[in-house]
């Protein structure tokens, strides 16, 4: 528990938001490929998925390894567009809101998803759990002024 807790403050720092986003998305994605989809670096620390969503513009498949809050029954997935608690919404949402429908790759099997953006209480409740899950979204939020954004993912 202590070394979670020693991780969830690092997360929580500008340094790490700055160094994140170019180092663990890279990492995830080369393990993932070696692999064969088995297993995501980051999923040591929370479990992960690896997004293919459609360009927003164009019209291309994007992979993103992304962490996500598996949802109780097995049938959905909780993802948080934190951006690593930086300015801006991360792409992977643009894509989401243009194409819903989805493609993750969870525990080495292939799954077609449809997004749905949380709002309203809604998105207040997926939030609570959200910062029950990780804490440090809560640091993330503090330091944009955007709304993070937050999916539900269901399978198709």
């Amino acid at each position: 528990m202590r070394g979670a807790r020693v991780v969830q403050k690092l997360s929580s720092t500008w340094g790490f938001a700055r160094v994140a986003p170019h180092v663990v998305p890279a990492l995830d994605r080369a393990v993932h490929r070696l692999t064969r989809g088995k297993v995501l670096l980051s999923a040591q620390l929370l479990p992960g998925v690896v997004l293919t969503s459609t360009g927003a513009r164009s019209g291309l498949p994007r992979r993103t390894p992304l962490a996500c809050m598996p949802e109780g029954d097995g049938r959905g997935w909780i993802l948080v567009g934190s951006n690593f608690g930086r300015p801006g919404h991360p792409a992977w949402s643009h894509n989401l809101l243009a194409h819903p429908d989805a493609e993750i790759s969870w525990k080495g099997r292939d799954v077609p998803v449809t997004a749905r953006l949380l709002t309203g209480e809604e998105r207040a409740a997926a939030w609570q759990a959200l910062l029950r899950f990780w804490p440090p979204y809560a640091a993330y939020q503090a330091r944009v002024e955007r709304e993070i954004r937050v999916f539900r993912l269901v399978r198709r």
